[in-house]
């Protein structure tokens, strides 16, 4: 008997040096994604490394593989509920370890994704400290890079969000200017096809730029622009303006400066009818 115990005891030593130095080897080797996990998967993960975590999640194999994948299933809904909430759909996402001691950790998140139709890719730098009892995670670095032509209305927000490093004011106020550019696209869009020999795009499908040209009035035109506007603070205004074109010899005729007021009336329309009302009888008024 005591023969069997000594050859169990060697056998355990041996597996113990062989997982220290495992984990060792591990510790030396960055890591490319850090997933947090919790509940019934930290504990499957666990008994597959062969560590007691005081959970029921079984001992064969099975077992765990069954708890992994109710987890995983379980985070997969709950990743579909966030993106339905926020509309963000992460694409990407990835971590690496660049210091690490007693004392201190600092990790890099990269992340890509789109809000919409509009792609972006986050760059974060992350600080952990250890002071006293108490561990203090601050971000130290934060890069935005947006992927479509349509945010240079959203440049000056996204370099003082990353000026103050405020990655939260970033996403909330992404969600509330994409929802205005789809207005914007959606509303120039319906009026286009409305009104295909009348109205047009010319900076594609989305355009800021609305141009309202009257088939029976050679030379005279209207340009709507409608920007975006955020704030520092992330409050996002659209604004729509109109400018009115007409050649000299009609604006000898405009005795009551009906073109020149064009401009102050269409924001009465707007106050009055809204946006969608108001582009209608401006593009009315051009066609008749």
């Amino acid at each position: 008997m005591n023969n069997h115990l000594g050859v169990y005891e060697t056998h355990i030593k041996v597996l113990q040096e062989e997982i220290a130095a495992l984990q060792c080897q591990k510790e030396k080797n960055d890591r490319e994604l850090t997933i947090h996990i919790g509940g019934s998967m930290k504990d499957a993960l666990l008994s597959m490394a062969g560590r007691e975590t005081g959970a029921k999640t079984g001992n064969s194999l099975r077992d765990i593989r069954a708890h992994l994948t109710a987890e995983i299933k379980e985070l997969e809904e709950d990743l579909v509920r966030q993106t339905k909430m926020n509309g963000i759909v992460l694409t990407n996402c990835s971590v690496k370890t660049l210091e690490k001691n007693s004392r201190k950790m600092v990790q890099q998140y990269r992340l890509a994704g789109h809000c919409s139709l509009l792609g972006f890719q986050v760059e974060i730098e992350v600080t952990d400290v250890q002071e006293d009892a108490a561990v203090v995670t601050t971000i130290t670095v934060l890069n935005i890079i947006m992927d479509t032509t349509e945010c240079k209305e959203f440049g000056k927000f996204v370099s003082g969000v990353e000026e103050n490093r405020d990655l939260l004011l970033f996403f909330r106020t992404l969600r509330r200017f994409s929802d205005r550019c789809d207005d914007r696209h959606r509303t120039f869009q319906h009026f286009q096809k409305l009104y295909p020999g009348v109205v047009s795009l010319p900076g594609g499908c989305r355009s800021e730029i609305m141009l309202i040209q009257s088939p029976k009035l050679p030379g005279c035109s209207l340009t709507l622009s409608w920007t975006i506007e955020v704030s520092s603070g992330g409050e996002v205004t659209p604004r729509l303006d109109l400018v009115s074109k007409m050649p000299e010899q009609a604006l000898q005729f405009d005795s009551r400066m009906a073109i020149e007021n064009a401009p102050d009336a269409f924001q009465c329309l707007l106050r009055v009818l809204g946006v969608e009302a108001s582009i209608q009888a401006l593009i009315q008024s051009v066609s008749v």
